[in-house]
């Protein structure tokens, strides 16, 4: 199977739980507040990764890889701060947290690889 495929489908997967934990959220003006900042940043790397599949040229593929990455970032200090809250069911958002780690470390090499090998390339 395509390894592109299987990190979209990996995001998506992960977008649904966020999505999911978003949809438990209090209708209180803090639970809404965190409930769209959550569906705004947790499901755009889905289609920031999409887009970076797509990309013109190497330099925009790195970009778009930056983006997914800085959403992903985002996400995981929102899913934080609703532990500190205690707005969530803590066992869903802890795994959401570890699946957010994981998705962050691959960005992160995925990221250093494809700088590397633009370098490579210009030389």
């Amino acid at each position: 199977m395509n390894r592109e495929y299987d990190l979209e489908d990996r995001l998506v997967r992960w977008a649904g739980m966020v999505c999911r934990i978003s949809a438990d959220q209090p209708s209180t003006p803090l639970g809404r507040h965190v409930s769209g900042q959550l569906i705004r940043c947790g499901t755009a790397p889905v289609a920031n990764y999409a887009e970076a599949c797509g990309a013109e040229s190497r330099r925009d593929f790195v970009h778009k890889l930056k983006v997914c990455l800085k959403e992903l970032r985002e996400t995981h200090a929102w899913l934080k701060l609703l532990i500190e809250l205690d707005l969530a069911n803590a066992k869903a958002v802890t795994k959401a947290i570890g699946e957010t780690n994981e998705l962050i470390s691959i960005f992160v090499t995925s990221v250093a690889t494809a700088r590397r090998n633009d370098r490579r390339s210009q030389s």
